[in-house]
């Protein structure tokens, strides 16, 4: 067996969670929210959650005979703790006004509008702790004419470009087969308070950060934002296909699927000649450059997928490996986390849940020097700490039984 390749840094033993100490306080819910105080979970930040991700808590995906600990939930609320509090209740809106005032940083994702009108807004929370950053995900923003719209990643895809370059050039628009806008928002989400908790370092005061789905997924049309605002190009739908470079797109062999990517002259001859067995194609006048394989793409496209339907995926892996011909097969879920990258990398991590038992999750997908950040805690259960976090804050046995008797807690 071949010597693995050894690591092109000097791997240590990891970093000292960086937030650790920092408290945050998730009135978040389904997918955005969540995975941005997740990720700031993973870095050490301790998180209270009331009334976490409720909305999708029992899904038919739910853990065995758990129906309230549903998949989704687990995937992205690891290292937090949960809390049941009715803030509309005086006494409920209490503890939130107590949590605040503890808190550095509170990330929600109400309407715009909606936690004002109940005593827990921006100007709300600041007159409690002027040092608090106060994180808003929305679907639209705080301002303009849709910033009282419902944000769902399916309707942003569709509005703010993602869907129209989507999908096959002769079938409708499609979405992402992940929840990718309500994801790049979190990721969004997660970058900006650590920046405002940085600024608070300088400054000593609190920031009111205002994120939504719309502008993150503008954001990420990346070039093809750029080739419509510079070049005045409207873009359109190329499936797996690349508009400017062919062949760069899945093809399909004689059982399954191979994305190739042939980006230049020289991949296209080691392309051709090594792999393909068809050494004409490199002098064809049809296919010699990039330009000449872009306008005779359907041609070249037919002449490949002919060639790949003659022998199984194996085979042409085989061919592919070592070349310099950028490729990959189209892997299942389960192929995916079987994948010998995957399984070296530690990307799943198992948990002992208090109700679900034994429970594998997605990993940080990012290592600090060698080591990545610990999974201290599963994803609770839905008022898991309710009793604990009370306690904190100076609630005693029997005020958090009265509590519970009057519908609060």
């Amino acid at each position: 067996m071949a010597t693995p390749p050894r690591p092109l840094c000097r791997y240590g033993a990891g970093i000292e969670p960086p937030l650790q100490g920092i408290r945050i306080l998730d009135l978040t819910r389904v997918l955005a929210g969540p995975t941005a105080t997740m990720l700031l979970a993973t870095l050490g930040q301790t998180v209270v959650g009331p009334p976490g991700c409720s909305l999708v808590r029992g899904p038919a995906e739910s853990i065995c005979h758990l129906p309230p600990e549903s998949a989704y939930f687990l995937a992205v609320n690891r290292n937090k703790r949960s809390i049941t509090v009715n803030f509309k209740e005086p006494k409920g809106l209490k503890i939130l006004h107590k949590l605040v005032a503890k808190a550095d940083v509170l990330v929600e994702n109400f309407l715009p509008g909606k936690l004002d009108s109940m005593g827990l807004g921006y100007a709300d929370c600041a007159a409690i702790n002027d040092g608090l950053i106060y994180a808003s995900i929305t679907g639209y923003g705080q301002t303009g004419p849709y910033r009282t719209a419902a944000g769902y990643d399916v309707v942003i895809e569709a509005e703010a470009g993602l869907m129209h370059i989507t999908g096959e050039p002769d079938r409708p628009p499609s979405k992402v087969g992940v929840a990718v806008t309500d994801i790049s928002t979190g990721l969004y989400a997660h970058g900006a308070i650590i920046a405002a908790l940085i600024s608070r370092q300088k400054t000593g005061k609190g920031v009111w950060i205002d994120c939504n789905l719309f502008e993150s997924q503008i954001a990420g049309l990346a070039n093809i934002a750029s080739n419509y605002l510079i070049a005045g190009k409207e873009a359109q739908r190329y499936g797996t296909a690349h508009p400017s470079i062919v062949p760069y797109q899945v093809f399909a062999c004689k059982d399954g699927y191979i994305m190739i990517g042939a980006g230049n002259d020289r991949q296209f001859k080691l392309l051709a000649e090594n792999v393909l067995r068809l050494p004409e194609l490199v002098h064809d006048p049809k296919f010699n450059t990039n330009g000449a394989r872009v306008a005779n793409r359907e041609l070249l496209v037919k002449i490949i997928t002919e060639t790949l339907m003659q022998e199984p995926l194996n085979h042409w892996l085989s061919l592919f490996d070592g070349l310099g011909v950028p490729f990959g097969p189209i892997n299942n879920i389960q192929q995916t986390f079987d994948h010998p990258q995957a399984v070296a990398r530690g990307v799943v991590v198992e948990v002992e849940h208090p109700r679900a038992g034994k429970v594998k999750l997605v990993g940080p997908a990012v290592t600090y020097n060698g080591k990545k950040m610990p999974v201290n805690r599963p994803p609770p259960w839905l008022s898991e700490h309710t009793d604990e976090v009370l306690s904190e804050l100076g609630y005693d046995t029997e005020h958090i039984s009265q509590l519970r008797k009057e519908g609060v807690v």
